[in-house]
């Protein structure tokens, strides 16, 4: 399962930085069901796969026609059980397709010359693929159903490891911050609204296009490569008070008043709305901290450290009373891990490598228990901060144990079962499924030996 997913990634997210191949001799090399495997598409994958760096398990003429057979296997039967996915979700993944490309290449006009495409071809070949990840995930998952498992499946599993076999459990940390933001001074503020006030009057003017006003001075940096355009997004992507003026918007040759959102100060521009999505410009610019402010926050929050070393209050009150981080406030200033691809989202628990740089190098060597100095860092908000952190627990690496690890090993033992599950229903779909292979292409150590029939 894990090799078809990642596939079905590397197919959507890295082809469009691979031309096909052109002249290729075709022929129709594999058949399974109705659809057929063309040698070209093969090609085009080992290619794709080889720029990237992907790993291929052996013989790359063996093992990706293979992973492609084993799509059509799903696509056929969610055929037959009549598999229907959201319109409207993927239309949002194609837009989303669509933005990350245009921001590796450059622009809109770069994609449809590498394509040599319109860009209304390219989201429709985009939107079939797709399609066909989403189907073969939903069919997938009515596979599998909902896996339950007790602790005694748990045990059982832990128990049959060879000890030497047991997964390795990496250093994980919990910790608690306080965060305080240095005043803006109102002259600053004013020079950022004046400058924007000044971009909109050379807008309406003529004087300037606003994109080339978001390429040169945008502090967003990603949407400034493509001279501030934002890519459609519904109102729940946007940050509210952003979204209530973009929404709002109607003429496409009008700038918006200027709008304030916890990342700094934006003017925006319509370009096209579709449904209930949007597709926008923007230009943000942010305040800067003076020294002088920065050095008060850093007075404050010194002081602050003294009374929490010297016990006047604990480090849980003044997290919740003190801090301006609003998404840990509430939490006694405990931090929760927020990346999805690993095995700690959720939860208080980090690996080094997955906090914040600044704060992983302050708690690199601290004491649980310790408590910091205050530090500068900067926000996921691009805000400059003074912080103090707190140690909470340290759990070193170590050998999977049940009493300190049954959630991760839960999680291997469901994710086993998952891989069961879907490789028996493979072996069962290729007896009853119509499957041919040409010569010259059956010579190999297939992982389901099944597709060669004699």
């Amino acid at each position: 399962m894990k090799k078809l997913l990642a596939l079905f990634f590397m197919m959507m997210f890295v082809s469009c930085f691979v031309k096909a191949q052109e002249n290729v001799v075709d022929e129709i090399v594999w058949v399974v069901g109705d659809d057929a495997i063309l040698r070209s598409d093969i090609e085009r994958l080992r290619l794709d796969m080889q720029m990237q760096g992907e790993r291929i398990e052996g013989d790359p003429y063996c093992f990706i026609p293979e992973q492609m057979a084993i799509q059509k296997l799903y696509l056929n039967q969610a055929k037959i059980d009549s598999i229907e996915v959201s319109e409207t979700q993927i239309i949002q993944e194609v837009d989303r397709w669509i933005n990350y490309a245009i921001n590796q290449i450059g622009s809109k006009e770069k994609l449809e010359e590498y394509f040599n495409m319109k860009l209304s071809q390219i989201k429709d070949e985009r939107k079939e693929k797709i399609r066909e990840q989403q189907i073969v995930q939903q069919m997938q998952q009515k596979l599998i159903g909902e896996i339950k498992l007790t602790p005694a499946d748990v045990r059982k599993y832990y128990n049959q490891l060879p000890k030497d076999s047991l997964p390795t459990i990496p250093t994980t940390v919990e910790v608690q911050i306080i965060t305080m933001e240095p005043k803006i001074s109102f002259q600053e503020i004013d020079g950022i609204k004046a400058r924007l006030r000044e971009f909109t009057e050379q807008i309406n003017k003529g004087e300037k296009e606003f994109s080339t006003l978001a390429r040169l001075y945008s502090e967003d940096p990603e949407s400034a490569k493509r001279g501030g355009e934002l890519g459609f997004l519904g109102k729940t992507s946007l940050l509210p008070e952003f979204a209530n003026v973009a929404f709002n918007l109607s003429d496409p040759k009008r700038v918006s008043s200027i709008v304030e959102t916890e990342y700094g100060y934006h003017i925006i521009q319509l370009i096209e709305k579709r449904g209930d999505r949007i597709n926008c410009r923007h230009i943000l610019l942010r305040p800067k901290v003076s020294e002088s402010e920065m050095n008060e926050a850093m007075v404050k929050m010194d002081s602050l450290y003294t009374d929490l070393i010297n016990n006047k209050f604990t480090f849980e009150e003044a997290a919740t009373f003190v801090s301006y981080d609003k998404d840990t406030r509430n939490n006694k200033g405990l931090m929760v891990n927020s990346n999805y691809e690993g095995n700690n989202h959720g939860t208080p628990r980090f690996e080094m490598q997955e906090l914040p740089q600044e704060i992983g190098k302050i708690v690199y060597g601290m004491k649980v228990g310790e408590i910091s100095k205050p530090f500068k860092m900067i926000t996921n908000k691009q805000k400059e901060v003074v912080a103090i952190v707190k140690l909470k627990a340290c759990t070193e690496s170590h050998k999977a144990n049940l009493s300190d690890d049954y959630q991760a090993l839960k999680g291997i033992v469901e994710a086993r079962k998952r891989e069961e599950l879907l490789n028996d229903w493979i072996r069962k779909k290729q007896k009853t499924t119509y499957i041919r292979v040409s010569e010259g292409w059956r010579n190999c150590d297939f992982q389901f030996p099944g597709w060669v029939k004699e």
